[in-house]
């Protein structure tokens, strides 16, 4: 393959720069539409340069990875706040055929989100209302699925629930989450008609009961009906998918996984932002990547390590009731991460103790394997999130013809997801007079002077300790902000190979 074109949920590193970095450490030129066109955190991207440019570039490429909701409604999060109509987001979606017309061996790979029920009550990810009604709509969303599923004893809650909320900004938020399904209805019939080779619906944030799964069980049902899901994955995820499906089509499988968990019992864990346990969570992000599990370690393409936590996941660490438990012994999994990599074998470590960042603990017993010789490493946001992103690191190893590169994408998640998500993020919002999780107004400056000053030694030293003397240069730019929170940092660095 000579070209992809990646189409992001965003234009954050996570959705932009990681994808794109994985695709090229394999010597793949990837394209990407201009800035402009792009959204900007709730800012819309500009549909209509998106198609312009789709049509431009798709006579050299070979493969097109295409977010839905960027092509059709701007982006991920604006696809939640937007009022474009269903029409117009379907009129938006038949570039795909004509691209597909213009150039037949195209392989096109899309992906869609379902929309998430937020957590927390955000009013710039999602409508302005929710802000003030988040708590109201979660109710509603929970109670509406339990009726749906369990019947007419859950009717009381619903209609409590209903009750709780204006009717307006429900059948605002029921209308925007109607039509962004019927996107994605009309997404799986393009599957059928052999468009789409590959497509990934996704859920977000989401929970055992709420409506996401009830729009997931509406999604499968068509499914049933097409006959797709041999070319269909429906599971939690968002913002790695991009990864996922640019390995599945730079490399095809099936490979063969072996999965080791940092827990015997690692499997039956309980995530915070997805909808089943840890080991059904792997099974359906292998899946989305063209792997399978293997039956032992010697007959795998690589090792899936993935450190679970005890029992639960939570959200601050250290926390000795649910993850940091005798359910796991992290000192034997460290041992066989070092035996793994002893016996040349291709690792590639997922982190999903604790959401948003790698655990601390195994971090600092990790200090004493060759960091730099694994494939593939990530500990960023949800589980769900760093399993496809490590899963996309083991499937690509394989291919890597750029040492730097793959050196440079691999640092970047361990600056990422260590250094700025599990400490820099913390120690930045200490020293800020009690700022917003959504917005940080005029102290973005602030955050980021503090930012670069506390982390940028941080990342000197971890170059130092694992990734120097090999033969490559570490360049290293200013960090700062991807939006106007502490979130999602942005880390410009590049890795070269010495001359010499």
């Amino acid at each position: 393959m000579r070209r992809l074109l990646l189409i992001p949920p965003d234009t954050r590193p996570p959705t932009l720069e990681l994808p794109a970095s994985l695709a090229r450490m394999t010597g793949v030129e990837v394209g990407v539409p201009p800035a402009r066109a792009l959204p900007a955190f709730f800012t819309p991207g500009d549909t209509d340069a998106l198609r312009a440019w789709l049509l431009k570039m798709v006579a050299g490429a070979d493969a097109l990875v295409v977010c839905l909701e960027t092509l059709c409604l701007g982006g991920m999060i604006p696809a939640r706040r937007v009022s474009d109509s269903l029409e117009v987001a379907l009129e938006r979606l038949k570039v795909l055929r004509e691209v597909k017309e213009r150039r037949p061996g195209l392989q096109i790979s899309a992906f869609g989100v379902i929309v998430r029920v937020a957590h927390d009550n955000d009013p710039h990810e999602e409508k302005p209302y929710y802000g003030q009604w988040g708590r109201e709509l979660r109710a509603y969303s929970a109670a509406f699925d339990r009726l749906a599923r369990h019947g007419e004893s859950e009717r009381g809650a619903l209609d409590a629930a209903r009750a709780a909320l204006p009717a307006d900004i429900l059948a605002d938020w029921l209308g925007t989450r109607e039509r962004n399904r019927a996107l994605h209805l009309e997404a799986l019939n393009l599957l059928a008609e052999g468009v789409l080779g590959h497509l990934c619906l996704t859920l977000d944030d989401t929970t055992p009961y709420g409506l996401a799964a009830y729009d997931r069980r509406l999604l499968e049902a068509r499914a049933d009906e097409l006959g797709v899901w041999e070319r269909l994955d429906i599971y939690p995820g968002a913002d790695e998918v991009p990864c996922a499906l640019i390995a599945r089509a730079l490399r095809p499988g099936p490979h063969r996984v072996w999965v080791r968990y940092s827990g015997l019992g690692g499997a039956e864990t309980e995530m915070l932002y997805e909808d089943r346990p840890a080991g059904e969570l792997v099974r359906a992000h292998l899946r989305a990547a063209g792997c399978v599990p293997a039956e032992t370690p010697d007959g795998a393409d690589f090792v899936l390590a993935v450190n679970t936590p005890g029992l639960r996941q939570a959200h601050r660490q250290p926390d000795f009731a649910t993850v940091d438990t005798p359910h796991r012994h992290l000192p034997a999994f460290v041992d066989a991460l070092r035996a793994e990599l002893e016996a040349h074998r291709r690792v590639s470590l997922a982190d999903i103790a604790y959401p948003n960042g790698a655990e601390s603990r195994l971090w600092t017993m990790l200090q004493g394997l060759p960091l730099a010789r694994l494939a593939g490493f990530s500990a960023w946001n949800t589980a769900g999130n760093t399993l496809g992103t490590a899963v996309a690191f083991g499937v690509l190893a394989p291919l890597v013809t750029d040492r730097a590169a793959h050196a440079g994408a691999l640092f970047a998640r361990m600056v990422d997801d260590v250094l700025y998500q599990s400490w820099a993020r913390y120690a930045v919002r200490d020293r800020l007079s009690d700022p917003s999780p959504f917005d940080l107004g005029p102290q973005r400056e602030a955050a980021e002077t503090l930012l670069r000053e506390l982390i940028t030694p941080r990342i000197q030293a971890l170059w130092e300790r694992h990734f120097a003397g090999q033969g490559l240069g570490l360049e290293l730019g200013p960090p700062h902000l991807a939006w106007p929170r502490l979130f999602t940092g942005v880390f410009p660095l590049t890795v070269t190979a010495d001359r010499g």
